[in-house]
């Protein structure tokens, strides 16, 4: 029996929001998955694994610097650090070639915030020009399409002479895909699609010309104007909507070691994964019982920036340009979950009074729509940084949709 699905490689994996979301829409067969970070590809190489059923996905996975491409391309051997991989050739030609290719370079080099922070504006970050390894990959197998996901900064970012989006969208004509005529009708407003997370990225997709002739265009317009957005939601989800479920989590005297982690809450009654508190000090406990009792009570005294900032610098004798508290709100979508989270988690403070502390790695997984059969391995930093890194698995299902709907119509 011929294997009829839509056969798809994913560039810049991380744990595989954006590769979850394909599979999930049951068009596509993933025949390989890049990525450098070696946490991010233990969880990717498990799901592929229990819930997809890849055998092998230990050699779908290809751990590896992607700059490298040319061993990239023809494998390697007994790595350092990378270990041995017959590399994307063979993988590829097995399968008899590729339909698709999705993922997108890290985005920190053309966040904004990234560069207000950078001294330097980030111009000098080598992640500015990764997107030159993903077009690499894209010559060399020449899918029929490709979905290219980014921050909306990188519509503005300018390390070089020129506007990075103008070399990308010229490498991209060169290697003979056709884009959307202007990329700023290609940001995304997440939670129109479900995700509880206010989130906003660039998915790009594009065409290969060869294969849609004189159609191109009109196919990429079609798949912005009238075939993604079928996918959206009527209403809106809520914090509420996505963690109100979860077991509570109180805080005690002292402390508990759970693998190996410390932590200054209950535990669920029940197992759940991943979802317990991470250690919060004395006084940070203090300030999130004050900012949510603040909100619950109505009195809203410290909901203002400037009221933040006051607080912070009362609290820790440090001024910070920014404000570094933010208590979500139970029938809103939650800000945006960062890859930043893996460091304090001030900004994502839980909305119940009671509980007093940050979110769990459950409930990041749960705001970015990974679901809860997802387990994640590794040390709350790392789990933290990979959910926050991710593209959520429930917009990714209905971008895979529309993509197959638009191969479908065209071949």
């Amino acid at each position: 029996m011929i294997n009829k699905k839509i056969k798809s490689i994913d560039l810049f994996a991380g744990c595989g929001g954006l590769m979850d979301g394909f599979e999930q829409s049951g068009y596509y067969d993933t025949i390989a998955a890049v990525e450098w970070e070696k946490a991010p590809c233990k969880n990717l190489e498990n799901r592929l694994k229990s819930k997809w059923k890849y055998k092998d996905a230990d050699k779908r996975v290809l751990r590896f610097d992607i700059q490298r491409t040319e061993d990239l391309f023809l494998g390697w051997k007994d790595d350092p650090e990378y270990g041995s991989s017959v590399g994307l050739d063979k993988l590829i030609n097995n399968a008899g070639g590729i339909d698709v290719i999705i993922g997108g370079p890290p985005c920190q080099a053309y966040s904004i915030a990234g560069r207000v922070r950078d001294e330097n504006g980030m111009k000098d970050d080598y992640r500015n020009y990764l997107f030159e390894s993903y077009i690499a990959v894209l010559e060399r197998y020449n899918p029929k399409a490709f979905i290219f996901e980014n921050v909306p900064g990188i519509l503005s970012a300018k390390p070089g002479d020129r506007p990075i989006i103008e070399i990308i969208r010229e490498n991209f004509d060169k290697a003979g895909y056709c884009l959307l005529p202007n990329l700023n009708d290609a940001i995304i407003d997440f939670t129109e699609y479900g995700v509880p997370q206010n989130r906003k990225r660039i998915i790009i997709f594009g065409v290969n010309k060869n294969v849609f002739g004189t159609n191109a265009q009109h196919v990429v317009e079609e798949f912005y104007k009238d075939i993604l957005p079928k996918y959206k939601v009527k209403k809106k989800q809520t914090v509420y909507d996505a963690i109100g479920d979860l077991p509570k989590l109180y805080p005690m005297e002292n402390d508990l070691k759970v693998n190996g982690a410390r932590t200054r809450h209950t535990l669920p009654n029940e197992p759940i994964p991943n979802h317990i508190a991470r250690w919060q000090s004395d006084r940070d406990i203090g300030i999130f019982k004050l900012l949510t009792e603040d909100i619950e009570t109505g009195k809203n005294e410290y909901t203002s920036i400037a009221a933040l900032k006051e607080l912070y610098t009362k609290m820790t004798g440090k001024v910070s340009n920014v404000h570094k508290y933010h208590v979500l709100r139970w029938d809103e979508p939650s800000n945006l979950i960062p890859a930043h989270l893996y460091k304090d988690g001030l900004r994502h403070i839980h909305p119940d009074s009671k509980q007093q502390r940050t979110l769990t790695v459950r409930e990041a997984a749960r705001l970015q729509t990974f679901a809860d059969d997802y387990i994640f391995e590794g040390s709350n930093m790392e789990l933290y940084k990979m959910i926050g890194n991710a593209v959520p698995p429930l917009f990714a299902k209905y971008c895979a949709k529309a993509v197959n709907e638009i191969l479908c119509k065209y071949e």
